[in-house]
C-alpha cells in the first residue's frame, strides 16, 4: 500500500481516536484550539527531535549511554549472579543448546541500576531542572495548573506513582479533571528505570530503539492532556492555581539516602516484573489450552493471542497500520493492555521479522506507557497512599484512566505513523 495512503489514514486516526474518547465523555463543545493544538505539538515534537540536528544527535547518543549502562549493570550482574548473568559458565556449553539468555539475571537487573541513578540525579537537581522546564512548557502551551503540568512532566522521568509525590501537598484539593489527567498521563508514559529494558528487547527490531522509547513518552503527554480533556472537561480553578507550581522539599535527604531509597524501589520492581511476566505467562498459555479445547475458527486453533488480535485490529489500522498487518499488530495491543508492555514488547520482538518496518515502529510507540489491568492496582495505591482523602475519586477514575491511557498511546504511535518513514532512518 502507498506510504502516503497510509499516512493519511494516520493522520485521521488522531482525529479518530480523539473523538472515541469524545463519545465516552460527556460529549461537551470541543475546544478545537486544544485539539489541533495537542495534535500540532506531538507532530512538532517528533519532527524536531528527528530533523534538527543537535536533537537528532542527543537521541543517537541514548544508545550509546544505554549500551554503557548496560555493561556496567552486567559488571555488577556477574559479580554478584556468576555465570547466571553472562560470565563463564562453570560447564562447557551444549553447542546445540539455546541462545542462554536469562532474563531475569541479563536484562532486568538494569531496572534497579536505572532506579538507583534516577535517584540520584534527582538528588543533584539534574533531573528536576529538566522536569521544571517541560512543567513549564506544558503550562504555557496546554494551558495547564501549576501542579498539573507538574505531574506530566514529571511522568516523563519517573514512575507513575513517584511523580504524584511531587505534588502531594495539591492533591487533597486538585480537581477532578486534573486528577484524571494525571491519571491518563500516567498510564500514556513509562518511567526512566525501565527504558533501558525495553530498549534491550527492541534490538535487533528497530534502530535506535532508545531514541524512540524518550521520545514515545514525551509525546504522549500532549495526547493525554487532549483525551483527558474530551473525557473529563476541565473545570474551573483559582488563579493561584494557575501559577507555576513550587517542588516541595527535597524528596532525598542526602546522595546516601536517594542511592539506598532508589536501590529498595528497583528491587520491588524487579520482583514485580518477574513474577507478573511468570503469573501471565502461565495464565495466557492455560487460557490457550482452554481455548484448544474448541474447534478451529478460519483453519486455526483458537487462541488469546489471535483473539486480541480481532479486538484490537480495528483500533491499530487506524492508527496507520495495514489491514494486512493488522491481527498482529492488535495482538500486540491487547497483550499489552491486558498483561503489560514488557510481555508485549517480547512479542514483538519475536515477531517483528513478520511485520513491515513501518509498522514495526507505529507499535513501539503504541505500546510505549503502562497502561494495563495491573498497573491500575499499581496507581491506585499509590495514589490512595498519599493522598488518602481522594480514595473514592482515584478508584472511579482509574478505569477511565486506563482507557484515555490506551488511546493517547495509540495516538502517539498514529502520530508518528503521520510522519515519513524516512525522517526515522
Amino acid at each position: 500500500m502507498d506510504d502516503l495512503v497510509l499516512q493519511a489514514r494516520s493522520f485521521v486516526g488522531l482525529f479518530a481516536l480523539a473523538g472515541v474518547a469524545w463519545l465516552l465523555g460527556p460529549r461537551k463543545k470541543i475546544s478545537i484550539v486544544l485539539l489541533a493544538g495537542a495534535i500540532a505539538l506531538q507532530l512538532l515534537i517528533a519532527w524536531l527531535l528527528y530533523s534538527v540536528a543537535p536533537f537528532r544527535a542527543f537521541l543517537q547518543s541514548l544508545t550509546g549511554v544505554v549500551a554503557v549502562l548496560q555493561e556496567v549493570t552486567n559488571e555488577g550482574a556477574q559479580f554478584v549472579f556468576g555465570y547466571l548473568a553472562g560470565s563463564e559458565a562453570p560447564w562447557e556449553a551444549d553447542p546445540a543448546g539455546g541462545s542462554g539468555f536469562l532474563f531475569a539475571f541479563q536484562a532486568l537487573p538494569m531496572v534497579i541500576v536505572l532506579s538507583a541513578l534516577s535517584a540520584l540525579l534527582w538528588r543533584w537537581r539534574i533531573l528536576e531542572f529538566l522536569v521544571r522546564g517541560f512543567a513549564a512548557a506544558f503550562r504555557r502551551l496546554l494551558n495547564l495548573s501549576g501542579s498539573a503540568s507538574l505531574g506530566a512532566a514529571a511522568n516523563i522521568f519517573l514512575g507513575m506513582t513517584e511523580s504524584p509525590v511531587l505534588i502531594r501537598p495539591r492533591l487533597p484539593d486538585m480537581t477532578r479533571s486534573d486528577l484524571f489527567l494525571i491519571m491518563t498521563v500516567g498510564f500514556s508514559t513509562v518511567a526512566g528505570s525501565v527504558m533501558a529494558l525495553y530498549v534491550s528487547q527492541l534490538t535487533g527490531v528497530i534502530d535506535g530503539a532508545a531514541g524512540h522509547i524518550f521520545t514515545a513518552s514525551l509525546i504522549s503527554v500532549p495526547a493525554a492532556v487532549l483525551l483527558s480533556r474530551l473525557m473529563m472537561p476541565a473545570e474551573p480553578v483559582s488563579e493561584e492555581a494557575l501559577q507555576k507550581e513550587k517542588i516541595p522539599t527535597p524528596i532525598y535527604h542526602s546522595s546516601m539516602d536517594a542511592l539506598t531509597t532508589g536501590v529498595s524501589d528497583g528491587i520491588r520492581l524487579y520482583f514485580n516484573i518477574i513474577f507478573m511476566l511468570l503469573v501471565f505467562t502461565a495464565l495466557v498459555a492455560l487460557v490457550n489450552v482452554l481455548l484448544g479445547l474448541f474447534p478451529d475458527v478460519f483453519g486455526a486453533p483458537l487462541s488469546a493471542d489471535r483473539i486480541l488480535g480481532w479486538v484490537f485490529a480495528p483500533v491499530v489500522w487506524l492508527a496507520g497500520i495495514p489491514w494486512s498487518e493488522a491481527t498482529q499488530a492488535g495482538s500486540l495491543m491487547g497483550l499489552k493492555t491486558a498483561l503489560n508492555e514488557v510481555y508485549a514488547y517480547d512479542q514483538l520482538s519475536r515477531i517483528g521479522g513478520d511485520l513491515s518496518e513501518r509498522t514495526r515502529l507505529i507499535m513501539t510507540y503504541a505500546l510505549c506507557g503502562f497502561a494495563n489491568f495491573s498497573s491500575v492496582g499499581i496507581l491506585t495505591g499509590g495514589l490512595v497512599a498519599i493522598a488518602p482523602s481522594r480514595r473514592e475519586d482515584i478508584l472511579q477514575l482509574a478505569p477511565r484512566a486506563l482507557i484515555s491511557g490506551t488511546l493517547a498511546t495509540l495516538m502517539t504511535g498514529a502520530a508518528v505513523g503521520v510522519l515519513p518513514s524516512g525522517l526515522f532512518g
